[in-house]
């Protein structure tokens, strides 16, 4: 990418629902904007405006993309990188939109035919988070949200790593499922949260989730509570899935999400340390650029 006498440029962290600028200055964070023209919003035109918009904030800049923009389903598709990958992989694969003015970062495949899985967006933290030294560079690392991961980092590479749909499973419950009118409480990590980590290690996930509202129903759980039981769950199901007894685990999310994946951590025998998403970001995308200057 195109230096600039400044060492400025503009990081966009451009995702499904939502969209976030940085302008960055030699790693560190000068303004940020962030708004809801995400990929579905921009409805795949447009991004030619929204950049030159982009620019009309923050100065006539490099502009380097990352997230769902480079999917099949946004501006344009950036190939993927296949794991084990470093940040000087990612680098020379950067998908070139205007040379030297505006590019995409690729996201990263692991290809394994038992067990595949994709990430974009992920991969920008993950680099970030160890380059910052926020992570060791061989760690065992989460990133919680709608399609959480589960990252072997080795060495500073991104190496196998899985995908659990934890949070969009807890959303089409909620939204349309027969458990939906009991799950409008708040997810708070409290008692029925605990005990949904616990049945999760014993229960097998369906028939628990029915049994959810079967409690509400005969009186043996509140309504108010059943949320945080399924969460509970939800998250147990996913954590005891990831092999975390008696390890490390690094969890980049915000503080609300972190605390349930911490706890549920925790309470299957692992150690959790919270690593903040945005630092990871904006770490990730300086490194990256620093490879292509």
């Amino acid at each position: 990418m195109a230096a600039d006498r400044s060492g400025r440029f503009i990081s966009v962290d451009w995702g499904t629902s939502n969209r976030r600028e940085y302008l960055i200055e030699d790693g560190a964070v000068l303004a940020t904007t962030r708004d809801d023209r995400g990929i579905l919003e921009m409805a795949g035109a447009g991004y030619e405006e929204a950049i030159a918009g982009i620019r009309a904030m923050h100065g006539d800049l490099p502009v380097l993309i990352a997230g769902m923009a480079g999917s099949n389903r946004g501006w344009r598709e950036a190939q993927y990188v296949d794991a084990p990958a470093r940040a000087e992989d990612v680098a020379a694969r950067l998908l070139w939109v205007e040379p030297g003015r505006t590019a995409i970062v690729p996201g990263v495949a692991w290809r394994d035919p038992a067990a595949p899985s994709v990430m974009r967006g992920e991969e920008v933290q993950l680099l970030g988070a160890v380059a910052a030294g926020l992570t060791p560079p061989t760690a065992l690392l989460a990133q919680p949200g709608t399609h959480n991961k589960w990252v072997e980092m080795g060495d500073g590479a991104i190496g196998r790593f899985s995908t659990a749909i934890t949070g969009e499973l807890f959303a089409l419950l909620r939204g349309g499922s027969i458990l939906s009118a009991q799950l409008g409480g708040e997810v708070e990590g409290g008692a029925a949260f605990r005990e949904g980590l616990r049945d999760a290690r014993t229960k097998p996930l369906t028939s628990a989730l029915f049994g959810a509202r079967a409690a509400g129903l005969l009186g043996y759980r509140a309504d108010a509570d059943t949320a945080d039981y399924v969460s509970g769950l939800l998250i147990g199901a996913d954590v005891g899935g990831a092999g975390v007894e008696g390890r490390e685990a690094f969890v980049l999310s915000d503080a609300t999400l972190g605390a349930l994946y911490l706890a549920a951590i925790e309470e299957l025998g692992g150690r959790a340390h919270l690593v903040d998403t945005a630092q990871a970001f904006v770490a990730g995308m300086t490194l990256i650029r620093s490879l292509t200057r």
